[in-house]
């Protein structure tokens, strides 16, 4: 994934200047940044939902509607960005990571039916399957929308703040199927608050403040001097407070 000069505007309000970054295949980088710091909206961005002023986004090669037409980039939304209360299945909702494999029907074949078994099963919720997707807790719809992606195949998977409000077996299972997903060549940015457990989750991180501050080595970014620049506070005082 490939970002060039980004820039995007709210009215007079500039939620990014200038972004500029490269992910390459299987690195999970972290997104660091305080709320209003652009993340949620350099992930829309890149996704195609939101207009840039200048600037452009290249995934695997394409425009963002071209690398979701094909099915290259899987996005795993905050939680208020989703409406709960919609009559779907957690079977439905990962199934819909292969739409861009079906034709005009959206009749699914074999192939994709053992994608979407595969996908449920990694993120442990083949038993819940065919609940409808609300009456989930907050970590297990994370999950299926984790499955979401793997079911469509994604070379690059963005989540933002996935680990929030989430209980810890959610949490952990999700951390180690973004692991395994880079070390299959998928391209993971994560965008979380969590810098206590970023070490171990991450190879790299991007400090956002409205334009990339930093972009290098986890222990690199967490540097107190560097968090400071963004945060104006230490590693330890920004993990309590997130």
């Amino acid at each position: 994934m490939q970002v060039e000069g980004l820039t995007v505007r709210y009215g007079p309000l500039v939620a990014l200047d200038d972004v500029s970054l490269r992910l390459d295949p299987g690195t999970v980088c972290g997104l660091i940044g305080m709320n209003g710091s652009g993340k949620s909206t350099l992930f829309k961005s890149v996704m195609g939902l939101l207009r840039a002023d200048a600037g452009r986004v290249r995934i695997a090669g394409h425009d963002p509607a071209g690398a979701r037409r094909r099915g290259i980039v899987g996005y795993v939304p905050q939680a208020e960005a989703v409406d709960w209360a919609f009559p779907v299945s957690v079977r439905d909702v990962v199934t819909m990571g292969r739409y861009g494999r079906l034709g005009a029907l959206r009749r699914t074949r074999t192939a994709d039916r053992v994608a979407v078994a595969d996908a449920l099963a990694r993120v442990e919720l083949t038993d819940l399957a065919d609940r409808q997707i609300g009456q989930l807790s907050g970590g297990q719809r994370k999950r299926a929308f984790v499955a979401r992606g793997i079911a469509q195949g994604a070379e690059v998977l963005l989540l933002d703040e996935p680990f929030a409000g989430v209980d810890k077996r959610s949490e952990a299972t999700m951390s180690a199927l973004l692991t395994e997903l880079a070390a299959d060549g998928c391209a993971v940015l994560i965008a979380t608050h969590d810098l206590h457990a970023l070490p171990a989750l991450a190879d790299e991180a991007v400090l956002l403040l409205r334009r990339v501050l930093l972009h290098g080595p986890v222990d690199e970014v967490l540097r107190p001097e560097n968090l400071a620049r963004a945060f104006g506070m230490d590693p330890l005082e920004q993990g309590r407070t997130a």
